[in-house]
């Protein structure tokens, strides 16, 4: 009896020692906890791309657009008949009348034409407020399955049109990426700007717009330093868009975006490559994409004026549904 207890007891010690996160004298992670590590950072992948595919598709995702119609003088019919000024590919034959005025957009519906706005019926006029950090103003017909909202650029309004049976949404062809690779997780430095400093940004329609560019992030790869130019609030995470060796070979001829978690206190932050992701109009054509800026091409020049490109294998590769 003994015996069988000594036995027990260094077997217990033995499974101990095995399944010990780290190695006591070194501290390094033990065999089992990486691989524990790895098999994380698969499933977080999945979840994530699985959620990326959910939101493009989904009844008012980036799929369902149907059109994108600027805002000309005067009073203008729109409705799917062919007598209207903006013809909407899927709609009643007579939506209503826009018109933009000093003071704004604004919308006519049509006697009959049930239709709501933020979730609440309306009839007769009503004012379309532009997207943007309030949300914007929500018209929805056809039961929901369709919407219109207005989109300024520059100076230019246009009613953005979505509808659950978009062809782009109904023929969604999934997402394609590369297999996911821990070593494309890298560790970057946010090296900040001088405050107020803007970054010119040119979208797909040629307009440029000056963006808040508090920084850039610096990171190492391939034996080399690279670096990309930042928007957004460091507080809150950072939006990168970037070009690199694969663009237009094997990923969006445009360029890809990713965005980061915060910026931590000491100025590090992560750069997760395997989550770089294909801009809107990858999908459709009635979107208003942002471009990377020439400072984001992840390419280096030596002094002989030759140019070496990062080729990014990770992250989304070309939308199979798409043309780009």
């Amino acid at each position: 009896m003994k015996t069988h207890a000594v036995v027990s007891l260094f077997v217990v010690a033995l499974l101990a020692t095995a399944c010990s996160p780290q190695d006591r004298a070194t501290g390094v992670p033990s065999a089992s906890a990486a691989a524990a590590a790895a098999l994380d950072f698969q499933d977080e992948h999945t979840q994530w791309v699985r959620q990326r595919s959910a939101d493009l598709s989904k009844p008012d995702g980036w799929t369902s657009l149907i059109g994108l119609h600027w805002i000309e003088a005067g009073k203008r019919s729109v409705g799917g008949g062919a007598d209207n000024a903006i013809r909407l590919s899927i709609a009643p034959d007579r939506l209503g009348e826009v018109e933009q005025r000093a003071d704004g957009l604004y919308f006519q519906v049509a006697a009959g034409v049930p239709v709501t706005v933020d979730g609440k019926p309306v009839q007769g006029e009503v004012r379309l407020d532009p997207e943007g950090a309030g949300g914007g103003t929500k018209l929805a017909y056809d039961e929901g399955r369709g919407q219109i909202t207005a989109i300024k650029r520059g100076q230019r309004l246009a009613l953005r049109v979505r509808h659950a049976d978009a062809p782009a949404r109904r023929d969604f062809a999934g997402l394609d990426f590369f297999p996911a690779d821990e070593a494309w997780r890298v560790q970057a430095r946010f090296v900040p700007h001088p405050a107020g400093r803007t970054l010119p940004i040119v979208n797909v329609l040629g307009e440029v717009a000056d963006n808040p560019n508090p920084g850039y992030v610096v990171f190492e790869k391939e034996g080399q330093e690279w670096r990309l130019e930042a928007l957004g609030d460091p507080a809150k995470g950072l939006n990168l868009m970037f070009q690199d060796q694969t663009t237009g070979r094997l990923t969006y001829g445009v360029g890809r975006y990713l965005r980061t978690d915060p910026v931590a206190a000491d100025g590090t932050v992560v750069v997760d490559f395997n989550r770089a992701h294909n801009p809107p109009c990858a999908y459709t054509e009635f979107a208003t994409c942002p471009l990377p800026p020439p400072e984001n091409r992840l390419a280096l020049q030596d002094g002989s004026g030759e140019r070496t490109r990062l080729a990014v294998l990770a992250g989304e590769k070309k939308y199979a549904g798409g043309n780009h």
